[in-house]
């Protein structure tokens, strides 16, 4: 705050004081009020909206400590400068002890005022200082807030949209089991199902980030987890089990890339249920997937024949879109000729 034009209360019981300091401080830009004693400055300064008050020590009846701390109980107060004789230095550091904002030695002719006026503007001074604090902290609140709210939006509108989407994949997929329930050729109707496969590691992906707080990555461990079981379950059955496990570290990625990772192992887990044991009989398909230095690293293996020693089976669609989501990862599926069965290995970024 400006010191010209700031509301001053001089509070003083020696009249020809108070009338010095009002000429004097006038002249300087303010805006003097006087109060002869401790309980007139208190009645005015309750009344009045002053921006500083200043008070003298020795006054009648109420004294300038007790006035402070009258003034201190009010609502808000402004700066209170105390002021002193020059051999008084007790007296002031009982003041500023008691919370006055500064204090002023009494000194003959204009160098009092001048002091007066130098406390006055740096008590001023801090005024505006706390206050452009208070109302920067206050707005970095309402712009916080309203942030907060932008994201919040943001992000419920993200869950509705994925559980929009999540819910149409659902549709389609039970449209593609109807076609294949009503198929007759075993060639197009294996092939809906994997479809139908595909479809569900895609849903997945939607399903895990509108029911999830973080929209923005998903948990694969969680993931595959949902996924398998799906898996399982279709492909599993009593005549001929398999059992599906998985050993997978704490990882999070992006839905984008947990798509691809999840057609990939949706792809890999099928073509060893059908293929990697003989119909009748039982077995097992393990999927891996831990931190490889700054990626991670997938490994899906079956206790199978091996891929050399029979001929290759299926339409060939399911290595192309193996390969094509291994790419989307920046990756390529290698398989391990030393393992038994087949183990396919996947190395991708986070």
């Amino acid at each position: 705050m400006n010191a010209r034009g700031a509301r001053v209360l001089y509070i003083d019981d020696d009249e020809g004081l108070r009338e010095l300091v009002r000429r004097a401080m006038g002249r300087r830009g303010y805006e003097v009020s006087l109060a002869a004693n401790g309980a007139a400055g208190v009645a005015m300064a309750t009344e009045g909206d002053f921006d500083l008050i200043a008070i003298d020590h020795y006054m009648p009846g109420m004294d300038g400590l007790a006035t402070l701390n009258t003034l201190f109980a009010l609502p808000d107060p402004p700066p209170l400068i105390y002021v002193t004789g020059s051999d008084e230095s007790r007296i002031a550091v009982a003041a500023l002890k008691a919370g006055a904002d500064d204090y002023v030695v009494k000194s003959l002719g204009d160098e009092f005022f001048d002091l007066l006026n130098g406390v006055f503007v740096q008590a001023l001074e801090k005024v505006r200082l706390r206050r452009g604090k208070l109302e920067a902290e206050e707005a970095l609140k309402r712009a916080n807030a309203e942030l907060e709210l932008v994201v919040q939006r943001q992000e419920a509108l993200l869950r509705e949209v994925n559980h929009r989407v999540a819910n149409s994949l659902q549709l389609v997929s039970a449209l593609v089991h109807l076609q294949a329930a009503a198929v007759a050729d075993p060639a197009a109707k294996g092939a809906l199902i994997d479809t139908q496969a595909r479809i569900k590691a895609i849903t997945q992906v939607h399903r895990k980030l509108y029911t999830s707080d973080d929209v923005e990555t998903v948990d694969i461990a969680e993931y595959l987890g949902s996924l398998l079981e799906e898996l399982e379950q279709t492909w599993s059955t009593e005549r001929s089990p398999r059992r599906l496990v998985l050993i997978a570290e704490a990882v999070r990625m992006s839905p984008d890339k947990a798509v691809s990772l999840g057609v990939i192992v949706s792809e890999l887990v099928t073509n060893a249920c059908k293929y990697a044991y003989a119909a009748g009989a039982a077995g097992e398909v393990r999927i891996h997937l831990k931190r490889d230095g700054d990626g991670a690293l997938l490994t899906v293996e079956d206790d199978g024949p091996g891929m050399s020693d029979k001929p290759a089976q299926g339409t060939g669609l399911g290595r192309k879109v193996i390969g094509a989501m291994a790419a989307s990862l920046g990756s390529v599926v290698d398989f391990d000729a030393g393992h038994a069965g087949v183990r396919a290995v996947v190395r991708m970024g986070l």
